[in-house]
């Protein structure tokens, strides 16, 4: 029963995977213009009768999966294995969840560059075939590496020893917000819009003494990666 059980959670990742590359197609083609409706929302709820931010979920699952097998086609090319095809490579099942491709949608190309150079590593290395399972352990890695990692800070720290010091407060800050952003999108995923989240995460604001606005900026931080959703609020 269980193992049916993963061989129908395995075949659902499957027909999403590939929906959200037939959406992420009929999107780049403006289909729903020939067909009379205004907007792609519009489109989407007359034909197939689902929300706006279903629709865009769909986008941002198809998005993340692009740059995913782009950067294992690209990866296992180097590869002096026979077992690495790139045509299979693509196909590959890699067991992520659409709450995870969600997340990492806005910051595709951090993931795609990590995956391409892990591989490449491991290419180079010859200690490790590029098989199917190291291939997939290594994309399932690199998005869950990327979802928790803030953005890097910056290259060069200030000159002056006060500056450098309140950076790292900053600095400091952001990384706390970012945490907490990721436990916001536990209970508001990413799909939601911020009108959406902020009927979730009402009570829960309440409850641990944080205004619901600094909340969703947290929340749209960790999405995004971009210190500039936190301006106005918790910086």
């Amino acid at each position: 029963m269980t193992t049916r059980l993963r061989e129908a959670m395995d075949d659902v990742r499957r027909s999403v995977a590939v929906l959200a590359a037939r959406v992420r197609d009929a999107h780049a083609a403006r289909v729903w213009l020939p067909l009379g409706h205004s907007s792609w929302e519009s489109y989407c709820a007359a034909e197939f009768g689902i929300s706006r931010a279903q629709a865009y979920r769909l986008l941002d699952v198809a998005r993340s999966l692009a740059a995913i097998h782009g950067a294992v086609a690209a990866g296992t090319e180097t590869s002096r294995t026979r077992d690495s095809d790139p045509a299979a490579a693509a196909a590959l099942d890699y067991g992520l969840s659409q709450r995870a491709l969600i997340a990492v949608s806005g910051r595709s190309s951090d993931v795609a560059e990590l995956i391409t150079r892990r591989l490449a590593t491991l290419a180079h290395s010859g200690l490790q075939g590029l098989d199917e399972a190291t291939v997939r352990a290594v994309v399932r890695q690199a998005v869950r590496d990327v979802r928790t990692a803030p953005p890097p800070r910056p290259a060069e720290p200030p000159a002056d020893p006060t500056v450098a010091a309140l950076r790292r407060v900053v600095d400091d800050l952001a990384a706390s917000t970012h945490a907490i952003g990721e436990l916001m999108l536990e209970v508001a995923p990413a799909y939601l819009s911020d009108i959406e989240a902020a009927d979730v995460l009402a009570l829960l604001c309440e409850q641990i003494g944080e205004p619901l606005e600094h909340g969703l900026a947290a929340r749209r931080y960790a999405i995004s990666g971009d210190r500039r959703a936190l301006h106005g609020t918790v910086l």
